[in-house]
């Protein structure tokens, strides 16, 4: 609660701010009684906070009274037409300052009106950074989560879509939103999401990263995130739709959409704007693109190294030439090529912008050249790593789990052969099928397999098809969650 005394309440900010400089107060008068408008340096549109609320202030008529009566006068008539709030106690009067909000408090009265005049400056919507599309929507999600907000209401105008608020980070005090469409959710999924947010007891929240983790489950031991993100408001409400919930957090462009399953990390909305056989194509290219990036280089060590006979001999006759020269084995040039071409996209993507593309292009030439003109690697060990890189970006949001299982597998194809491949992939597939995300299979709708499903899953129907039949994500075969 809040003391009675002007001065004890601004004694308690002073002593919490400790002389900061951007910390703002501005003692009034106000018929007769001390006030005084607390605002923290950037955060408050001045000319708003002129206009709207000090001008009126101090030109206002007010009635004989108690500084109380005064106080709900001002704040039914004289600043009725701006956003306003009362805090409850301390805390949250701090948490409402250090998110834009104005203070007004008045000698005599034991509350305090917080005044929604925010002003400070974010980035302007534009193209999303890692979600780029052809024929979609060119607005991303920004840093500003009241601007998020807007962006999914303003595409979704239906009373039935929902937003929660919570609270994370002791010190940040960051502001997360629960986003949902109530007549399409669980209230399964909405219970177990909420306990885990609970659940995160962190000092501060600056990104999606520091949630994450508490939502993948207890013991998840995949390598692949069972936590989906995504820059796109078109594309979070039309996961919502199916009974997803989404995660925003303030101060990150990057939304969270919980359950997550393995195969939509090959769709985006580009296929539903596409004719639905290109769309089934360019699936079925990345499901490719995937396998390629993740073992070609480790069947291309074990074929060489413990299988030749498989090779066709004219391409193994190349391919042993190629190596003769060379001092290292092929399992050591994959590594190394691969090692090399990690330092390489590194450097390309935390140097400047200027620097950036210049580096890549110096790298992937004259290192590679150089490389293999010197006789130090075989030219067909640097055309695989090529193409595996090359593949590796058509699903970038697969590519940290893609990088590390190729290491494995270059590694277990160069000191087992064939055998170690085939078990290696056995165990990760029987890993990635044991997972789950919230109730939900993380490999559905392949394992367990539905064949209605499958409409829209690596292949994908028209949508005189889909448009009849809106499976919500609860129904999908093996979920545990309620209808």
């Amino acid at each position: 609660m809040f003391a009675v005394s002007l001065k004890e309440n601004l004694e308690r900010f002073q002593s919490d701010f400790d002389g900061s400089i951007d910390f703002i107060v501005r003692r009034l008068r106000i018929d007769g009684i001390d006030a005084a408008f607390l605002s923290m340096e950037g955060m408050v549109n001045k000319q708003i906070a002129a206009q709207s609320i000090l001008t009126p202030l101090m030109n206002a008529e007010y009635p004989k009274g108690s500084p109380q009566e005064k106080f709900d006068y001002l704040k039914n008539c004289v600043l009725s037409a701006v956003d306003q709030k009362e805090p409850a106690d301390y805390s949250q009067a701090l948490s409402l300052l250090m998110s834009g909000f104005a203070l007004l408090l008045l000698d005599g009265c034991p509350e305090v009106l917080a005044i929604g005049i925010q002003g400070f400056s974010f980035r302007s919507i534009g193209d999303p950074q890692n979600e780029s599309m052809q024929r979609g929507s060119r607005e991303g999600f920004v840093e500003p989560l009241q601007i998020n907000m807007t962006m999914l209401r303003r595409r979704m105008k239906t009373t039935k879509l929902k937003f929660e608020q919570f609270t994370a980070g002791k010190e940040s005090g960051t502001m997360l939103c629960l986003c949902y469409l109530r007549d399409r959710v669980s209230p399964e999924l909405l219970r177990a999401v909420r306990r885990q947010l609970k659940e995160a007891q962190l000092d501060a929240v600056l990104a999606a990263g520091y949630i994450s983790p508490f939502l993948r489950g207890k013991g998840s031991l995949s390598l692949f995130s069972t936590v989906g993100l995504s820059e796109r408001p078109d594309t979070v409400c039309g996961k919502i739709e199916e009974g997803r919930v989404a995660i925003l957090i303030d101060g990150t462009p990057n939304v969270i959409v919980l359950p997550h399953l393995f195969l939509e990390n090959f769709q985006s909305l580009d296929d539903y704007a596409n004719r639905p056989f290109y769309a089934a194509f360019t699936r079925v290219l990345k499901l490719l693109a995937f396998f390629l990036a993740m073992y070609l280089p480790g069947f291309y060590v074990a074929a060489s190294t413990f299988h030749p006979e498989m090779i066709p001999e004219p391409l193994l006759l190349k391919i042993a030439q190629s190596e003769l020269n060379t001092p290292f084995s092929v399992m050591v040039e994959a590594i190394v090529i691969h090692i090399i071409y990690e330092i390489m996209r590194e450097a390309g993507l935390r140097a400047p912008k200027s620097l950036g593309h210049a580096v890549s292009i110096v790298g992937a030439l004259v290192i590679g050249d150089a490389a293999v003109n010197s006789g130090l690697i075989g030219a067909p060990t640097l055309m695989v790593i090529a193409v595996t890189a090359i593949s590796s970006y058509l699903v970038p949001s697969l590519y940290e789990p893609v990088t590390l299982c190729r290491l494995v597998f270059i590694l277990i194809g160069g000191t087992i052969g064939f055998w170690g491949l085939m078990t290696a992939m056995f165990l990760m597939t029987a890993n990635l099928c044991s997972e789950s995300s919230f109730g939900i299979p993380f490999g559905s709708p392949l394992s367990p397999f539905s064949l209605s499903s499958m409409r829209d899953a690596v292949l994908r129907f028209g949508w005189p098809k889909l448009g009849k039949r809106v499976e919500k994500i609860q129904d999908l075969p093996g979920s545990t969650l309620d209808p």
